[in-house]
């Protein structure tokens, strides 16, 4: 079925349902960036891609609200399909809850999928339909009548992920938690959310493309805990280690029917914002405590187990990434190579390194002008060969048993325009001026940003997302609270503290539509530096290892502090990854790679 089709069908569903608008997040009942294909229910529905959007249809139209990091993949995919675009945090462009509004009347109703939407959402959109006579349904899944070949729900298996990586006991952990359902009076805390979960339990699993976790619920009491999973997925010996931890296994459909045992008035602490209205609906009888998941704000700072591991697992995948640079460099032009081959050859060499998993997303590989879409993927249809001029991006991270990677370069693969030199040393100072920032603690995302910005800001030039995002261990590459962002949004934390042990990217870049893109990343572990009369100051440690192509650097931008600063990463990338080095070319060739510049 083509999208017209899909959609056509789709409308026939909600006129049968006497529904006049039906919402389609990107979402799973999880909270998930990241879909098992069985969620892609929006993606199937209008042919876009992307990770993040919600589908609006109505009797006569349909639009997908989307960000700016996919507004250029967006306008193509969705051309011909009869979806208009709808371009978040534009002017001209109205709110989701507007679009709504101004395609309902009052008798009508909107249907929504109860099990995948958060409570906060249903609660905000249910108030401002019903002052206008507008009722809020819960339609439940009804995809899989539509979809025939619908894929099924993940059955990968779960695995314990021993102390000597994760760095903490389950039991310490719950006890964490337990504190803070203490500190808000709770008696029960209900967690929804994948990677809170799988860090809680020290389990990782292969249920999330790119994400190792485990389809699955929690539920901490006061002296117990249960996990709802698929049973089949655990086996003897990680039953047994978390029957050990206080933890029974239980099966995961048994979920909403626990909820509604539990004892009128019990207070049970909910993330509203996480947990779905389909269980919030469940918790009706009790009293809920609204507060952020415990486990996020824990697991965002790294434990020195986990620290040391993420540096091996650094040194690992800049080895990959320095090696696919080198074999660019040298060979890019005598031997034929598009964007999907080059994204094939990254992951090959990751796989080379032990203990590596898989990838953490979908690899970036963009030639040119694909580089100003921010989250372009080549397809068969549009990959290109590369040729001996101009700029590669390639946004790229690894799973690894050791932590999680995400980094980013930007490769002159020839001859490349001035303009675009001074676009490359803007990103790349933006990007020393973050990862060289001493502050007081206290200082958030908000207040750092603009030392990342303020280059491209100088140019006149922004870009149209943030700076940089937390990453998590063995888990999501995009974790909060932690960010850099220059603004205040409803659905984000960019007032968290920066404190000890967070790990967040540095990610400026510029996006020139039709023309480039350019980005370079690297992470940054947050450490305390001395502690005097004005307070506990703090800096940030770059645990990120690969060399920044100097090919398409103008020295003469960069001022000698700027200067100083990218000899000094250099010279800490050549001394950490020659010892690894075995072929004397490319021993030569990346002493060349990380030379200093004056």
């Amino acid at each position: 079925m083509q999208v017209k089709e899909r959609i056509a069908a789709f409308r026939k569903r909600m006129t049968e349902q006497g529904i006049a608008v039906a919402i389609v997040p990107t979402a799973d009942s999880h909270a998930s960036e990241y879909l098992a294909d069985h969620f892609k229910v929006r993606q199937w529905l209008c042919g876009f891609t992307g990770s993040a959007g919600t589908l609006v249809v109505a009797r006569e139209e349909a639009a997908l609200f989307t960000d700016g990091r996919y507004f250029i993949q967006a306008q193509n995919q969705l051309a011909g399909s009869g979806v208009e675009l709808m371009r978040m945090g534009t002017a001209g462009t109205p709110s989701l809850e507007a679009y709504v509004d101004a395609l309902t009347q009052a008798g009508d109703t909107v249907g929504v999928d109860f099990s995948v939407i958060s409570a906060q959402f249903a609660q905000a959109m249910r108030g401002r339909l019903e002052k206008r006579g507008v009722k809020l349904a819960d339609t439940g899944d009804w995809f899989d009548a539509l979809w025939t070949d619908r894929p099924p729900m993940p059955q990968q298996k779960a695995f314990l992920l021993e102390e000597g990586y994760a760095g903490r006991s389950v039991q310490s952990k719950l006890e964490a938690i337990r504190g803070e359902m203490k500190r808000q009076g709770a008696a029960v805390h209900v967690c929804n959310v994948l990677d809170d979960i799988a860090w809680t339990l020290n389990v990782r699993g292969g249920d999330v493309l790119y994400t190792p976790v485990v389809m699955s619920y929690l539920v901490v009491g006061e002296q117990d805990a249960a996990w709802f999973v698929e049973e089949s997925k655990v086996e003897d010996a990680l039953r047994a280690a978390l029957c050990e931890a206080g933890v029974a296994v239980r099966g995961y459909g048994e979920i909403t029917d626990a909820l509604s045992r539990l004892a009128p008035g019990t207070r049970v602490l909910a993330d509203g914002r996480k947990l779905t209205a389909a269980l919030m609906a469940a918790l009706a009888h009790t009293e809920v405590v609204q507060h952020e998941n415990p486990a996020m704000r824990i697991k965002a700072h790294k434990n020195e187990v986990e620290l040391a591991n993420l540096r091996r697992a650094h040194v690992k995948d800049g080895l990959a990434v320095t090696h696919l640079m080198y074999w660019l460099k040298t060979r890019v032009g005598k031997e034929p190579m598009t964007e999907r081959s080059v994204s094939d050859r990254l992951l090959a060499l990751r796989a080379e390194q032990e203990n590596f998993i898989s990838p953490s997303f979908s690899t970036i590989c963009a030639y040119r002008d694909h580089a100003a879409m921010m989250h372009y993927s080549a397809t068969p249809e549009t990959d290109v060969p590369l040729e001996p001029r101009d700029l590669l991006l390639i946004d790229s991270g690894g799973q690894y048993l050791e932590g999680t990677t995400d980094i980013t370069r930007t490769f002159a693969l020839g001859p490349v325009e001035h303009e675009q030199k001074k676009h490359f040393t803007a990103v790349l100072c933006g990007m020393l001026a973050l990862a060289n920032a001493k502050f007081l603690h206290g200082v958030t995302g908000i207040g750092l940003d603009i030392l990342a910005r303020g280059p491209m800001w100088d140019l006149g030039i922004d870009y149209r997302c943030g700076t940089g995002h937390g990453v998590g261990y063995l888990l999501s590459v995009h974790e909060g609270p932690n960010s850099f962002r220059w603004y205040k949004s409803a659905t984000r934390s960019e007032d968290t503290v920066l404190d000890e042990g967070m790990v967040t990217t540095d990610e400026p870049g510029i996006y020139i539509e039709g023309s480039h893109g350019i980005r370079t990343e690297n992470e940054l572990v947050c450490r305390r530096l001395e502690e005097n009369e004005y307070g506990q100051f703090m800096g940030f440690e770059v645990i990120t290892c690969a060399p920044i192509d100097l090919d398409a650097v103008l020295p003469e931008e960069m001022s000698p502090r700027q200067r100083e600063q990218l000899n000094a990463y250099h010279a800490f990338v050549r001394e950490t990854l020659l010892p690894y080095m075995e072929d004397a070319g490319e021993r030569e060739w990346l002493i060349h790679a990380t030379r200093a510049i004056g």
